[in-house]
């Protein structure tokens, strides 16, 4: 239960002087349950009052009044308290609060899904709660806790989306799912944009195992159909089916191949003493002023590195898919082939979902997949670097495409 800074100001006014007149620490905790406990009683009877109509003693306007109480224990996170609910007569009180069958403090819940989102497993929430609180929980109980997440989830897919966003990304976490008696390999794909402020903002993310043009199409046509009117630019890994899907629902969006996973890819087979000066050699060439100054910094590449010639080839094989870029200015590219915007997201969800071998189905997957992401989306408050800037291209690129929203 959340108190109001008055009452908290009032009670950490009391441990002070408890604190200064020697007082225990065990002591404290003691008393501040049994103000707990005061105040939760004192709340439901407010809820009862509101319900009847009328105060306890007052004169009862209405065929219904109190009818005693009953105790119940609810589990906190400082351990169980044991509460007196009142009762109505005719039953038709619904108390808030502690609502009927609520056996745990809502603090509870919020502290077993902070702990979820941080992808630790069932068991070790478990062991987690009871070392810290001294609260015995059990594993199907954390899934239960964990379960109203579900709808959550539901309605923020659902939610309507902006008209246009300059640019979006697309990528995949692959995670273990158990599928009746095999376990697979599938796909948490995620799609970021990057709205008109500047803000990162999460669109969507579907769990699948296989892909293509027919699921993608599926995939844009639902974000058209919560209102995403247009996308400028829609940045992928090599995605297969995407160019195709694009283009029928979205013929005017230039398709651009993710620098940063073309980066990655190509860094998968360089030795670690090599890392940072094929790093550097890439960079010369996504940063080249033209497409004609990029083809020769490719080229001297080759030249420089013979020792990873499928890197060279990589490149070339893909510069159909590279090159649109460099039609745009240098404030726009940057958006394009900054690694902030979607590496940090991925960092959070790896981090989250390896500490799961395995996931038992396809919902526990996106429960945890959601929760990191909600944690890490509160820290999108500020636009990207050289926003401004950059939006004043897109408009001068786009037209009004852009200025019609702004």
């Amino acid at each position: 239960m959340e108190l109001p800074q008055m009452e908290q100001d009032k009670i950490n006014d009391i441990i002070n002087r408890l604190d200064v007149e020697g007082i225990k620490p065990e002591e404290i905790d003691a008393f501040i349950m049994g103000m707990r406990k005061r105040l939760m009683e004192k709340a439901l009877e407010g809820e009862l009052a509101a319900h009847l109509g009328y105060e306890k003693y007052a004169r009862n306007p209405t065929s219904n009044s109190r009818n005693g109480k009953s105790r119940k224990t609810v589990k906190t996170e400082k351990g169980p308290i044991t509460i007196d609910v009142p009762r109505d007569r005719d039953g038709s009180f619904e108390p808030q609060l502690v609502q009927k069958g609520q056996r745990r403090s809502g603090i509870l819940d919020q502290q077993v899904i902070a702990l979820y989102s941080k992808g630790m497993t069932t068991r070790e929430i478990t062991a987690t709660i009871k070392e810290m609180y001294d609260v015995d929980i059990s594993p199907t109980l954390v899934s239960h806790i964990t379960e109203s997440v579900i709808e959550d989830v539901r309605q923020w897919q659902n939610r309507p989306l902006d008209s246009v966003y300059p640019i979006v990304f697309m990528d995949g976490i692959v995670v273990k799912v158990r599928d009746g008696q095999r376990i697979v390999n599938k796909s948490i794909h995620i799609v970021l944009g990057i709205n008109l402020q500047g803000k990162k903002e999460l669109l969507g993310l579907w769990l699948t195992e296989n892909e293509g043009a027919k699921f993608w199409l599926g995939i844009l046509t639902e974000l058209k159909n919560r209102g995403l009117k247009d996308i400028l630019i829609a940045c992928v890994d090599g995605l297969k089916g995407f160019p195709e899907a694009i283009e029928a629902v979205y013929p005017q969006t230039a398709v651009q191949l993710c620098i940063v996973h073309m980066v990655r890819n190509s860094l998968k087979t360089v030795s670690w003493k090599d890392y940072k000066g094929v790093t550097e050699r890439l960079k010369t060439i996504y940063q080249a002023v033209n497409e004609q100054e990029a083809l020769s910094k490719l080229e001297q590449f080759r030249q420089d590195w013979p020792q990873y010639p499928r890197i060279a080839e990589m490149w070339e094989r893909n510069w159909v898919r590279i090159s649109p870029m460099f039609s745009y200015e240098g404030d726009i590219r940057r958006v394009i082939y900054t690694t902030n915007a979607i590496e940090s997201l991925n960092s959070v969800i790896r981090k989250a979902t390896t500490r799961h071998k395995m996931f038992p189905d396809d919902g526990a997957a996106l429960k945890v997949a959601w929760l990191a992401i909600m944690e890490a989306s509160r820290k999108w408050t500020m636009p990207i670097q050289n926003w401004k800037s950059a939006l004043n291209r897109f408009c001068i690129e786009f037209g009004e495409r852009v200025s019609a929203y702004l």
